[in-house]
């Protein structure tokens, strides 16, 4: 069993796949080619923003962020403490400080609650000046940015959406990635539109900021690449990806999202009825749409949640821990044991959650399989 099953995926859109590979190596338009400018277009309206810029990963599509809002020393930036490495590690590459904030126990994703008691905070401590927000759509779920947005606009935070895994999530109808005065997505393979290999984009309604975006992703060119007017990226999206992409994009839009909510509420399902409350499963809230970029289960801590992998892993099901350890102790932040901010929450996620095998192609004999064996292993 596959934890992500891209091979199954691959050989169901081999035909249209191997027809828009073979394309883009026919035309030598390898770098910049026609599909970039075309999968943009339609990224933006599918998100439902004005511009939509790829770039080389998700990872750059946050940095550029900082780069057009100018973070660097003496800014705070809000991130979960609860996430990837990258939300909080791009803060640091341009000079601001990452200030980590607890997360909602029941969707993973930062809390507003958190975040105004960590500003209120930092003002008081005066060291730092608060500047953004990181909010990231957690395992396929969006941010609450009903509950984020008014918190922001109260303390004058900037707010980057990070829809690394939560493209094609929604709340009440309005899709992630639209959220954000910046927001970004990531394309890596096992994202919920991934390519074969790393890729990204920024989406916003921002003109100026999208100029902006599209000059820091060339070497921060002015009238042509080789008038440079700032320091920027090297940071295009591969022909040869977007090509890739446009074929995967309009299966996800037809008809993979849709199926991989239906995965999920067959695990929900099936998991309530076998296991009633010897594990936390997720929470979609009310007017929310994930699009299952993990299916997390909570179980009672590590002990146990270490010894249902192992024994799962005995079985041959493959399962991951996302994350096990909070931002606030990652060594690369070098911050004091007594971090200061109370991301409690975070703490207990990071010794109990497992996330299970996942995909828009599993059958429900995949999944009763995933059942049975965590209920034996519990």
């Amino acid at each position: 069993m596959q934890f992500r099953d891209l091979k199954k995926q691959y050989n169901v859109l081999k035909k249209e796949m191997d027809e828009a590979m073979i394309d883009v190596a026919a035309s030598s338009q390898y770098i910049n080619g026609p599909w970039v400018r075309e999968l943009e277009a339609q990224l933006a309206e599918y998100v439902g923003v004005k511009h939509c810029i790829t770039c080389a990963n998700g990872t750059d599509a946050l940095s550029i962020a900082m780069m057009v809002w100018g973070i660097s020393e003496g800014d705070a930036v809000f991130v979960p403490d609860f996430t990837f490495f990258s939300s909080g590690e791009v803060v640091s590459l341009a000079g601001g400080t990452p200030v980590f904030v607890d997360v909602d126990k029941d969707t993973f994703n930062i809390s507003a609650e958190s975040l105004e008691k960590a500003v209120i905070k930092v003002k008081e401590e005066g060291k730092l000046t608060p500047k953004a927000v990181v909010a990231v759509d957690l395992f396929g779920l969006p941010a609450d940015f009903n509950a984020l947005r008014p918190v922001a606009e109260k303390y004058g935070l900037l707010v980057l959406e990070d829809g690394a895994q939560g493209f094609g999530g929604e709340i009440n109808g309005k899709k992630a990635c639209s959220f954000g005065d910046i927001s970004t997505t990531s394309f890596f393979p096992a994202k919920p539109l991934g390519c074969y290999g790393d890729g990204g984009a920024v989406f916003t309604d921002d003109d100026e900021a999208a100029a902006l975006i599209q000059s820091i992703r060339v070497h921060g060119k002015g009238s042509n690449k080789y008038d440079n007017v700032r320091i920027g990226l090297n940071s295009r999206l591969d022909t040869i990806q977007a090509a890739i992409l446009q074929v995967k994009l309009k299966a996800f839009a037809d008809y993979e999202l849709d199926d991989v909510n239906k995965v999920a509420d067959k695990y929900t399902s099936i998991l309530k009825e076998s296991l009633g409350d010897a594990v936390k499963l997720p929470v979609i809230p009310e007017g929310f749409l994930s699009s299952w970029a993990q299916y997390t289960i909570q179980l009672k801590d590590r002990a146990t949640r270490d010894s249902v992998q192992a024994k799962l892993k005995d079985k041959g099901i493959p399962s991951m821990v996302y994350y096990q350890k909070p931002m606030h102790k990652q060594q690369a932040f070098n911050l004091p044991e007594d971090y200061g901010f109370d991301c409690s929450n975070t703490d207990e996620l990071c010794d109990t959650v497992l996330s299970l095998p996942m995909h828009p192609y599993m059958t429900d004999e995949d999944i009763k399989t995933v059942a049975d064996a965590l209920k034996e292993a519990l």
